[in-house]
């Protein structure tokens, strides 16, 4: 009984001390939960939401930049191999001019040879102006990609200088890696 007369004779000296006012402690402190609880469901919630909405978003844009980088290094590769066929194809059709050469006049055989480097350098230029092509539109596609994923990040519409500026930013930095 003492024990108890003890810790109540406590708990009366901390409230006096303190200024303690049990209903009113009891009232804030129920306040403050429905506060909590009230900002957690309609703010923290909604936030939260948006977040992820945008981190998803932010993800999408980059797998597909990887996905661009990746048909680009095929449409490279598919250019070398045709370059390659082309060269192929080429060296073929020399080494027949050569063989009618032996069997025709000196002029005949200069203008095979002729056809020949014609040939190979339109089949050049031909992959060269394919490859700066295509170039060009990924350039282009990249450009809008950023200027998209720019937009989104920032959450409101591009004016039309913002978005030449993020454009020629993006075109000069991928002429830049293809180099």
């Amino acid at each position: 009984m003492e024990i108890i007369a003890s810790i109540a004779g406590t708990v009366q000296e901390i409230q006096t001390k303190f200024g303690l006012n049990w209903p009113l402690f009891v009232a804030q402190a129920i306040n403050f939960t429905v506060v909590a609880w009230i900002i957690w469901k309609f703010a923290f919630k909604g936030i939260l939401s948006k977040m992820e909405d945008r981190e998803k978003e932010i993800s999408d844009s980059l797998k597909n930049a990887e996905k661009i980088k990746f048909q680009l290094e095929e449409t490279e590769r598919k250019q070398e191999e045709t370059l390659k066929d082309a060269s192929v194809e080429a060296q073929k059709t020399v080494a027949q001019a050569r063989d009618q050469a032996k069997a025709h006049l000196e002029s005949q055989r200069k203008e095979a040879e002729t056809q020949a480097a014609d040939i190979v350098s339109k089949a050049r230029e031909a992959m060269k102006l394919e490859k700066q092509r295509v170039l060009e539109e990924v350039r282009e596609e990249i450009a809008s990609l950023v200027v998209m994923a720019t937009s989104r990040v920032l959450g409101r519409e591009l004016n039309t200088d913002e978005r030449d500026r993020f454009s020629d930013a993006a075109a000069r930095e991928a002429k830049l890696s293809s180099n």
